[in-house]
């Protein structure tokens, strides 16, 4: 007689919040099938009566908050978080990868075995599933939509049967395969840029092929353009794009100067930094009649000679903006515009696009007036020759900087009192010899000569804006309607006000120096941001506390959709003054152009994706400027291995500490396993690593010291080892 088989019954004790979590469990694992409540106990092995109905209690709970469906009575299954969403690739050094969606609210969990070949800044289709007990939602790739790039930049590591090229992890885990045969000459060693050509499904490594030898790694020209690459900006013009500016000439014909305003006979100077060439604004001052000043704000009309819809034009829109590494510019447009025919060089005639305000001594504006001009530089000032007229009281045009310097310091005073945030960061530039080797590290901060320049940018920026939002086209001013300014389409800077959330704990954070920041309004949260941003000046934690307050706020992007400028405490701002070096600006003298015309409302359904882009291409260059800082920081201590120095916690994560120099601004990371005395835990919301057992803990913005233990030029990265104070005397 056959035995009857034993059934297993659980002994576990349940109350409603462990139960919530086991029928979430099993409804997550199978996301497509549906349970009612006895199917729920029997996966469970729950046998007894009160802890069935507990079970039956918790799914029409959960069907209520709406975390599970009930597809038919007493028949529930998972709730998709979305089903399939469309998003980005954020990937992670470890190899697994957040999918970010503008549908989706949270943010998508993707592990690397189900990320099917996607690869960062990938646009894919992501099916996605709750999980668990676990706080956030989890995915799988099931389509790559739209690759983020076809190329990749890394170094060959040849052997005699074949080749790799290892990139950048994040943006590529996975070596790259190189037939010998596709190499096209790279030899052991060298930076090159590949592409993928075949990635079977169930293949990990990619096959691929050489497309440019960019040379030997660690040679500075090689590493340069490494870096260009890596973010997909080009350093040479298209034959085409060049042909096309030669063509262009530079003659200014008398026709063309009858249709202008003429400031040729008007003191007139530019002032920028030592080692520019593309001058793109100048200052004109001189008394009027009515006894005030007459302030012209001048900027190159770059749009005279770039028109729409050319390959001029359709190059400066894809590249969006110049960009700006340690040692060189990558400029918009090419340098026989942006260096000569467009730049506003002293002692020749230029056409430019003029922002003139009539003002009084108090730096009111009685008058404005936007239009095409002509002008004559007399002098090129460079910051510091400007600077010198300004504290001495003598110089060139002496009378003319003094003046438009005291108007400016009025302007800057009154912008501040309106709500304006103060945020100054300090610039790190490098002393590079001819070969581009760090000799040394300076740091570059504003003076009264940079605030006196952009006092006035700021002031045309704001102008044009207004000009242009407040005027709605029946010609009434501008119009709020449920708190929303119409007016005509056109291209604004915004900045929108720092999140609650992100407010609130750093708010909490910077009560442990002592400074408190008040968030019952916009005009409370900027005043007392520029009292503490003021109080910080000069002390140790000022570096951190001005990062913190940074990474509160919002990034500033282009829109036609204008919600102000929130750290300028503007209504209405623009970007009018720099078309030489920013797509937008060429945008904006279009538009303005087109209205001072009498032109109706653009379509923003055109404009709107624009913006985006130059938004976008703004940030890529940022994120190249960095790295181009990054790696001369690294190459600049690569010579100072076992240096011991002082420095500040710049950053706290779970895998360690970001340490930042004090004499020199290079930044490192002190890895979390080089804390061996304890097991250390991050406390998020105290930026801290805390020791479980001895309670040490490690903040942002102590003061530590560390040695140089690593200096990866390949990762940009320096890695540091602590250095108790009493060995560093």
């Amino acid at each position: 007689m056959p035995k009857k088989k034993k059934i297993n019954k659980n002994t576990k004790s349940y109350t409603k919040e462990t139960l919530t979590g086991d029928v979430l469990g099993i409804l997550s694992n199978h996301p497509n099938r549906t349970y009612n409540y006895k199917q729920i106990a029997r996966q469970l092995l729950i046998r007894d009566s009160d802890t069935k109905q507990l079970i039956s209690r918790v799914l029409r709970e959960l069907s209520d908050k709406d975390d599970i469906e009930e597809v038919y009575t007493g028949k529930y299954k998972l709730k998709s978080k979305g089903g399939h969403v469309v998003g980005v690739v954020d990937m992670k050094a470890n190899g697994t990868a957040i999918i970010k969606s503008e549908d989706f609210p949270d943010d998508i969990f993707v592990n690397e075995r189900n990320l099917n070949h996607a690869l960062n800044g990938d646009i894919v289709k992501v099916y996605c599933y709750a999980v668990g007990k676990k706080k956030f939602v989890e995915g799988e790739v099931t389509e790559i939509l739209k690759r983020s790039r076809d190329t990749f930049v890394g170094t060959v590591q040849l052997s005699k049967n074949f080749a790799f090229l290892v990139a950048d992890a994040r943006v590529l885990p996975y070596d790259l395969f190189i037939p010998l045969k596709s190499l096209k000459g790279a030899r052991d060693g060298d930076k090159v840029i590949a592409r993928i050509t075949e990635w079977p499904q169930k293949v990990k490594n990619p096959v691929g092929e050489v497309v440019e030898v960019l040379g030997k790694k660690g040679e500075h020209e090689t590493e340069m353009h490494a870096i260009l690459a890596e973010y997909g900006l080009p350093y040479t013009f298209p034959d085409d794009v060049e042909e096309a500016a030669k063509a262009i000439p530079e003659e200014i014909t008398t026709e063309e100067i009858k249709k202008r305003r003429d400031f040729r006979e008007v003191t007139t100077f530019t002032i920028d930094p030592a080692d520019a060439k593309d001058f793109d604004d100048a200052l004109s001052i001189r008394k009027i009649k009515t006894g005030n000043w007459e302030v012209g704000i001048h900027i190159a009309d770059v749009t005279h000679y770039i028109e729409p819809k050319t390959v001029l034009d359709y190059e400066a829109y894809e590249r969006g903006t110049s960009v700006y590494l340690v040692d060189r510019v990558v400029p918009m447009l090419p340098e026989i515009l942006s260096n000569k025919v467009c730049s506003l060089r002293p002692d020749e005639d230029k056409l430019c696009y003029s922002a003139v305000f009539e003002m009084d001594e108090n730096a009111r504006v009685k008058n404005e007036w936007f239009g095409k001009t002509i002008i004559r530089s007399n002098r090129r000032f460079t910051y510091e020759q400007a600077q010198e007229v300004i504290d001495t009281g003598e110089g060139d045009m002496k009378q003319e900087i003094l003046l438009l310097n005291d108007l400016a310091i009025i302007l800057r005073n009154e912008r501040f009192k309106s709500g304006a945030i103060g945020f100054e960061k300090t610039e790190v530039k490098f002393n590079l010899d001819e070969k581009g080797k760090p000799l040394g590290v300076y740091f570059k901060e504003m003076g009264p000569a940079n605030h006196l320049i952009e006092e006035f940018m700021l002031l045309a920026n704001k102008k044009v804006a207004e000009f242009i939002g407040k005027s709605a086209e029946n010609g009434k001013g501008h119009e709020k309607d449920s708190g929303k300014k119409k007016g005509k389409t056109f291209v604004y800077r915004i900045h929108d006000r720092p999140k609650a959330d992100r407010l609130e704990t750093f708010s909490k954070f910077v009560t442990k120096f002592g400074y408190s920041i008040k968030t019952t309004s916009s005009k409370a949260i900027s005043s007392s941001l520029n009292k503490m941003l003021t109080q910080v000046r000069g002390k140790p934690e000022q570096d951190l506390i001005e990062t913190l307050a940074i990474r509160s706020m919002a990034k500033a992007v282009y829109s036609t959709k204008n919600i102000g400028h929130y750290g300028l405490g503007f209504d209405y701002y623009s970007h009018f003054t720099s078309p030489i070096r920013r797509y937008p600006d060429m945008m904006v003298h279009r538009l303005l152009t087109h209205y001072l015309n009498n032109g109706a409302s653009k379509n923003a359904n055109k404009y709107e994706p624009m913006c985006e882009h130059a938004s976008e291409r703004e940030q890529v260059a940022v994120d190249a400027e960095r790295a181009s800082i990054k790696y001369k920081q690294v190459e600049f201590m690569s010579d100072k291995l076992g240096e011991v120095f002082k420095g500040v916690i710049s950053g706290v994560t779970e895998w360690g500490l970001y340490v930042e120099i004090i004499e020199n601004k290079c930044e490192g990371l002190l890895h979390i396993r080089n804390l061996d005395d304890d097991f250390y835990e991050l406390d998020e919301d105290n930026y801290r690593l805390t020791g479980k057992y001895n309670k040490k803990s490690f903040q942002l913005g102590d003061s530590i010291h560390v040695a140089i233990a690593r200096a990866n030029l390949e990762k940009k990265q320096l890695d540091f080892e602590l250095m108790e104070p009493e060995n560093n005397d």
